[in-house]
């Protein structure tokens, strides 16, 4: 018997060689990655990247591309059936009728998922409540602001318990305590085993859920890998910031010890001292822990610092511009 499923490993997701062009432009360069069942995946790039357009592809609006595509090892949009009971869906963009009640909609939207009116009228108060719903099921959605109508397209989503959760610019219009609720609802179904993927323009809010990142520019996937592979890969902006006690002339020494390629003090008592890219960070500090003792300098600390996601994200899209 011949097997419907593309893969056998544990991705859940899985994207080979995807290209997709609108008229002339290319969306999608030949993009390949996968995401791993019970993975938190953040997507990151600029407007007009080709996060969306990947988005579309996953969930079916775009059913004309080339490569490969699966969810559940069920090849898209081949097995649109068995892919829809798997797939919970929030674009970036809500759209509600918005005479219904919040109940009504869901109602709605349970059975286009295939729950029966039973399930549909169990499952409605449990996801209002997990997204702090519940004192607005009986209105309308006219009544509602941006960041609640944005809550009540997660809550459709989230309606027939999917395993794959694909969230387009999920926090967009939530305030700061909204988001930090809508961030720990993230984590806590990627516990339960939900593979999620979303895309954001706040990198903080990426780092702070993501188990891996992928960066997309220009339609190429950039790079892939958890925070601290991204940090490592970036092995040219290696830095060493020594925080001194008192004002003093003296750090401009460091600049002679080996592996050195300069010294900057961009606030008094600040200084950064950059490293040649192969360079070993642990004797370089040693050395300035040498100098510093020569020279008889005061310090309150040494670190090592490592590039944030905002510097990896700018690294790898300037990159790809110059």
């Amino acid at each position: 018997m011949t097997s419907n499923r593309l893969n056998d490993s544990n991705e859940f997701v899985v994207l080979r060689n995807v290209t997709k062009s609108f008229g002339s432009f290319r969306a999608l360069n030949s993009i390949s990655f996968g995401i791993k069942e019970g993975e938190i995946f953040g997507y990151i790039g600029p407007n007009g990247a080709g996060k969306t357009t990947t988005m579309k592809i996953l969930v079916g609006l775009i059913s004309d591309f080339q490569g490969e595509v699966s969810i559940g090892g069920y090849q898209v949009p081949k097995r649109k059936d068995e892919i829809h009971k798997l797939l919970g869906y929030l674009p970036q963009t809500v759209a509600f009728q918005e005479w219904r009640t919040v109940n009504h909609a869901l109602k709605t939207f349970g059975k286009l998922s295939g729950l029966s009116d039973a399930e549909v009228e169990g499952r409605i108060p449990e996801i209002l409540d997990l997204l702090g719903l519940a004192d607005v099921r009986h209105k309308k959605i006219s009544q509602l602001s941006g960041g609640m109508t944005q809550k009540v397209g997660l809550a459709q989503a989230l309606l027939h318990e999917p395993k794959l959760l694909v969230l387009d610019e999920p926090l967009g219009g939530l305030d700061p305590l909204s988001r930090h609720q809508f961030k720990d609802i993230v984590l806590k179904l990627g516990q339960k085993g939900t593979t999620i993927l979303f895309s954001s323009h706040i990198l903080s809010d990426v780092q702070d859920v993501a188990d891996r990142i992928g960066i997309i520019n220009r339609g190429k996937i950039k790079q892939v890998g958890t925070l601290n592979e991204l940090k490592s890969r970036l092995s040219s902006k290696k830095t060493i910031e020594v925080l001194l006690s008192y004002a003093s002339d003296k750090w401009q020494e460091f600049g002679a010890i080996k592996n050195v390629t300069a010294v900057e003090q961009p606030s008094p008592g600040r200084v950064l001292v950059k490293l040649e890219t192969n360079a070993d960070e642990d004797q370089v500090v040693n050395d300035i822990v040498q100098s510093i003792v020569k020279l008889g300098i005061r310090v309150r600390g040494i670190t090592l610092l490592e590039p944030s996601l905002d510097e990896i994200y700018l690294n790898y899209v300037q990159e790809a511009e110059n």
